[in-house]
């Protein structure tokens, strides 16, 4: 059986045109999902995984949705390869178990490391111009409470105790205490 497989990383982004490659490439069968490519263990993926045997066919649509480092790569289409289950990547071709296949194999793994490695830097340095050139840039995501429901927070803490401040608004006590911390109330 031919099955698909197609992933990305995050919500934001779309899966219909790798679906629709995998479609056109025979896929009876395929497994998606949103999810990042540097973990090995992926939900669908694992499942997927599960269910491949002798014969049956995996096709993606590019080797980095398969995998961004050489070593997961390497390691999870030999695994599929002892299986005689056949690694068809629709950008490159089938891999096979002789001297060029593993090349290949090896040398677009080694590319598609090196793409998220570059993505990594290119996101850390900008971050760090960020820091350089924005006094209001902050890492992480956006606070999830407003000014105002912050300083509502930390009035009530001023006579209340934390555990109770936090059950009422349903926040974990090291939230308030970042809170206290980087806005500077004092609890009398």
């Amino acid at each position: 059986m031919k099955y698909g497989y197609a992933r990305v990383s995050t919500n934001e982004q779309d899966l219909a045109n790798q679906l629709e490659q995998l479609k056109n490439a025979g896929a009876e069968k395929i497994y998606s999902e949103k999810y990042t490519g540097t973990k090995r263990d992926r939900p669908k993926l694992d499942e997927l995984l599960s269910i491949l045997s002798e014969g049956d066919e995996l096709i993606v649509a590019k080797l980095d949705r398969l995998s961004r480092s050489v070593q997961q790569g390497t390691e999870l289409i030999s695994e599929l390869q002892e299986k005689d289950v056949v690694v068809n990547i629709l950008n490159m071709g089938r891999i096979d178990r002789t001297p060029n296949g593993s090349l290949m194999l090896n040398m677009f793994l080694a590319f598609a490391q090196f793409e998220r490695d570059m993505i990594v830097q290119r996101t850390q340095e900008g971050r760090e111009y960020q820091r350089q050139h924005n006094p209001n840039y902050r890492d992480g995501r956006k606070p999830k409470k407003t000014t105002q429901q912050i300083k509502e927070i930390l009035d009530y803490l001023r006579v209340h105790t934390y555990t109770e401040t936090a059950r009422l608004f349903e926040l974990d006590k090291s939230t308030i205490v970042r809170y206290k911390q980087r806005y500077g109330q004092n609890k009398k």
